[in-house]
């Protein structure tokens, strides 16, 4: 059993009472979780103090208490004091489980698009590679063939170093893990060990948290400014904010691209729903992916698994074997020749490059149908430009229900409805019943046109009122094209 000085390996901290040699339970942050010879650490969140908790975790059974202050009670348990309790729950958690990424090839992927599907396609890549991997992502979390429900974008820090421990444990050479701006922002990341970092693009998303685009490209780039010398920093070259990201970095630069000068060089050379043409370093590439924004996603895997010391001529062939992630451009057709795309897409910028990605491949012969809404309790200032995106690249709109959360649906929709400009305000539906208006989409499209339907993506629910509610986009869809 480790002690209480086993976990506080490589942290500064004052031992306030107690001894050292005090054995631990678990770790918790949670009071509520606490059992008998459990360390409770006291973080201060974005809602809550832990410290407010200290006497519920003392009675649940704490025997250690890890704090910012040393003016509280805590009876007979040890008290250890130190700068920042939530920097340092990551290491204490990693030291708790051994390090684990010591022992693995950890790559961490952020931007504001395209995460979920690069950790994911390197994952399966490095499976069909033969390595044994694990995935962190916000779809689900992998221990090599092993599933798990995911409960965040990137989980809390006690997680991680439990979800690496049993990579460590399962034989896994490699952990890919998306890594998100509230997760740098509040150092559940600390106590990991990178190789490498990935940076797809920066654009309007979480000002709701971060209050300004200025502290959220901090966040991002604050990743990083952290990665070791030994590590790579893969950028994308076509993307403005991708030099500031490794402008204070020690690891090895870099870059992939369509556009500009670049080490992981791609052209388009073809594009179809149903897939793309890619000239990668040359080398000729069929893939599954339709967009010129799934071209990124492609070249980050690539580069990274080319950086990884993979062989380009094992890569490239698996590449065109990736399909797409679910709930990420996912085609549905119905029987009678009409196509609905789901997609994740929630934020202007990734509502943009899904419709860029559509118009790429359209004849122009068929209509382009969009079913949107914004989720409630979040950042409401892209919630105009969302309509106005949709609006600028389809032929009609429908704006509905995403997950209103505890917010009024009408009330997200009318804030929605107020970045359509008059002259285009006809081509506008505007149905709060997310079914209904998905159905409204299908019975108004005829064969070849092309339904999207953005927001939710992989999302199996709906949250109303702080309910989760059983909802899948592509579920209703099958229904409605096979009645």
């Amino acid at each position: 059993m480790k002690t209480l000085k086993d976990i506080l390996s490589g942290i500064e901290f004052e031992l306030v009472t107690g001894s050292l040699s005090t054995p631990v339970g678990q770790i918790q942050f949670d009071s509520r979780k606490v059992k008998a010879g459990d360390v409770f650490v006291a973080t201060s969140g974005t809602h809550v103090d832990g410290h407010d908790f200290i006497p519920k975790a003392i009675e649940n059974g704490a025997t250690i208490i890890i704090a910012e202050r040393a003016d509280v009670a805590v009876g007979e348990a040890c008290l250890i004091t130190l700068k920042n309790t939530a920097a340092a729950l990551g290491l204490i958690a990693a030291n708790f489980h051994g390090n684990p990424s010591q022992n693995l090839r950890v790559v961490g992927v952020t931007g504001t698009n395209g995460k979920t599907t690069i950790a994911t396609l390197l994952y399966k890549l490095f499976i069909k590679l033969g390595n044994k991997a694990g995935l962190i992502s916000t779809i689900k979390y992998y221990v090599g063939e092993e599933e798990f429900p995911a409960t965040h974008t990137t989980p809390d820090s006690l997680q991680i170093q439990s979800l690496m421990a049993k990579m460590v444990e399962a034989g896994c050479e490699y952990c890919f893990m998306e890594v998100s701006s509230h997760a740098i922002d509040q150092d559940r990341i600390a106590g990991i060990k990178f190789e490498g970092g990935i940076f797809t693009n920066l654009t309007h998303d979480h000002l709701d948290y971060h209050k300004t685009f200025a502290e959220y490209l901090k966040a991002k780039k604050k990743f990083f400014d952290n990665l070791p010398a030994a590590a790579f920093a893969l950028t994308n070259a076509d993307e403005k904010n991708g030099k500031v990201m490794l402008q204070n970095t020690k690891a090895s630069q870099k870059a992939y691209g369509l556009k500009s000068l670049a080490d992981f060089k791609c052209k388009v050379i073809e594009k179809h729903l149903d897939g793309m043409l890619l000239a990668i370093d040359g080398r000729e590439v069929w893939t599954h992916f339709s967009g010129i924004f799934n071209a990124y996603n492609l070249m980050a895997v690539y580069g990274s698994a080319i950086l990884l010391g993979e062989d380009v001529e094992k890569v490239l062939p698996l590449i065109s074997e990736l399909r797409p992630v679910a709930g990420r451009f996912e085609i549905l057709r119905s029987p009678d020749g009409k196509y609905a795309i789901v997609d994740y897409a929630h934020t202007p910028d990734a509502l943009k490059n899904v419709l860029n990605g559509i118009s790429e491949i359209r004849t122009g012969n068929e209509q382009v149908i969009t079913v949107v809404g914004a989720g409630g309790d979040r950042d409401k200032t892209k919630r105009p430009v969302m309509a106005k995106e949709a609006v600028m690249q389809s032929d009609r709109v429908i704006l509905t229900s995403d997950n209103p959360r505890t917010e009024v649906p009408e009330q997200i929709i009318a804030d929605m409805e107020a970045g359509v400009e008059p002259h285009v305000r006809k081509k506008v539906l505007s149905i709060v019943n997310r079914k209904e208006a998905i159905r409204t989409a299908c019975m108004l499209a005829k064969t070849g046109d092309i339904i999207l339907v953005a927001g939710k993506g992989h999302e199996d629910y709906q949250e109303i009122n702080g309910v989760k509610h059983h909802f899948d986009d592509k579920e209703v869809i099958a229904e409605i094209f096979n009645e």
